[in-house]
């Protein structure tokens, strides 16, 4: 099969957002080629990216490529595509470059491409993510997080989920009950039933993540502790929960403070992450105008997570 490999170069934060306009026009995965992975400091150990050549990226910026199927494409979308990059300023993301540039590809040539530079990563003092293809052997007390991203977005890799992985496990308590809003491959859910929640609710709006997510949850044999299901952010969620996790961009996390407060318990912690760092007093300051307190903010790079609970507690 043939595909219209979409290529983008844009800046690091507004990957997320041309991630959702290229899936807008029919894209179900995307590969990102990061200059900043050049001058990364990656431990042996348990780097995830092994031999980077400079010629795999670019200068400046993120390449972000999407792959399209044939039969949906059709070179007017590169104009419609670069326009709506460009209005990503707008909404004041920096699009950088905001440069599309397509060319067609076999299947082949890209779905396993990028499994080259993944590879297993310690992630906290207990986490490990583990890709399904990769031999590896856990160390006493360590635990796996085996995973495999096929078409969905996020490998666990990226500062965003990085960061949600270490505050959910400081967070989280035995027997704790998690909603997972914009799961993805629903990395963060299961290492939440790894450190012993008691349920988990898995959300979100792409049928293909939805998918993967619940093969992934499937392969780690947590499918008894997480329930993956498609879902608007919290839209019609009853029940309330002792921990609600979005790992999402900020204007998204602006839409559902409202609604993830109703959600959780009164002694609750809202973890809210995929936020620039530019953009981090605006979601704080919305979170504390709905009566939550922030209590910790913690930041990686030009990312930024926020730890919030009730503010009456």
């Amino acid at each position: 099969m043939q595909w219209a490999e979409v290529t983008v170069l844009t800046a690091s934060e507004a990957v997320e957002a041309v991630t959702a306009i290229l899936e807008r026009y029919g894209s179900n995965g995307v590969v990102l080629e990061d200059s900043g992975d050049l001058t990364r400091t990656f431990v042996d150990r348990y780097g995830e990216i092994y031999g980077l050549s400079p010629e795999d990226y670019p200068e400046t910026g993120v390449r972000v490529k999407g792959y399209i199927a044939l039969e949906l494409w059709s070179d007017e979308l590169v104009s419609q595509i670069t326009t709506d990059i460009r209005d990503l300023a707008h909404l004041g993301i920096d699009p950088g470059a905001g440069h599309v540039t397509h060319r067609i590809a076999d299947e082949e040539e890209w779905a396993n491409e990028w499994k080259k530079y993944y590879h297993p990563v310690r992630v906290t003092d207990r986490l490990t993510i583990k890709p399904s293809w990769e031999e590896y052997e856990p160390a006493a007390g360590e635990l796996i997080i085996e995973l495999d991203p096929g078409m969905a977005f996020g490998t666990g890799t990226h500062p965003t989920t990085n960061l949600c992985l270490k505050v959910v496990e400081s967070v989280l308590r035995e027997g704790d009950t998690m909603v997972d809003v914009g799961c993805g491959t629903a990395i963060l859910s299961i290492a939440a039933a790894k450190l012993g929640a008691g349920a988990v609710l898995a959300l979100d709006l792409d049928p293909v993540a939805v998918g993967v997510a619940q093969e992934n949850v499937a392969m780690n044999g947590v499918q008894e502790v997480v329930t993956v299901r498609a879902n608007d952010l919290l839209k019609g969620v009853e029940d309330t929960y002792d921990v609600v996790v979005a790992n999402i961009l900020a204007e998204i996390i602006l839409l559902m403070i409202d609604s993830a407060k109703q959600v959780l318990k009164p002694s609750g912690t809202f973890i809210t992450s995929g936020i620039i760092k530019d953009k981090a007093d605006t979601v704080q300051n919305a979170l504390e105008q709905a009566g939550f307190a922030v209590q910790e903010k913690i930041q990686d790079g030009d990312w930024v997570a926020l730890v919030a609970k009730h503010a009456e507690v």
